[in-house]
């Protein structure tokens, strides 16, 4: 499978884009209340927590300050797992596949692997 190689950089920016515009859209959904049951409050912390999934979903779609937005992605779902669906609760509810935090998980990894590496194709990074 080594002729996928010379698409790396290629599948990497893909992911970097599909993973920001995702996040952008849960941000749009909190802070806009777009295709979603309830708006949080102003100023609460899950208001705070769209507001970061938005402007931060944002950069990382065009790749501006990658890895500065990708680290603070990465925190914020990590606290949204432990906070929201781990709750520090151990038993059966620890796992993600119960507590429903399979999404916070992948992000926080997805994120956390862009914030090492960085925009690398087809981003604003590269461009200045």
């Amino acid at each position: 499978m080594s002729w996928l190689e010379k698409y790396s950089d290629h599948t990497y920016a893909l992911m970097r884009i599909v993973a920001g515009l995702l996040l952008g859209f849960h941000g749009l959904q909190k802070i806009f209340g777009v295709l979603a049951e309830h708006q949080p409050a102003v100023g609460s912390q899950i208001w705070i927590g769209g507001l970061i999934e938005l402007l931060g979903g944002l950069a990382i779609l065009v790749g501006f300050q990658t890895r500065l937005a990708a680290f603070l992605c990465s925190g914020m779902m990590a606290v949204a797992y432990m906070q929201f669906h781990w709750k520090f609760q151990f038993g059966a509810t620890f796992w993600p596949a119960v507590n429903k935090g399979e999404l916070a998980v992948i992000f926080c990894f997805v994120f956390l692997h862009l914030a090492a590496r960085g925009g690398v194709k087809w981003c604003l990074d590269k461009a200045a």
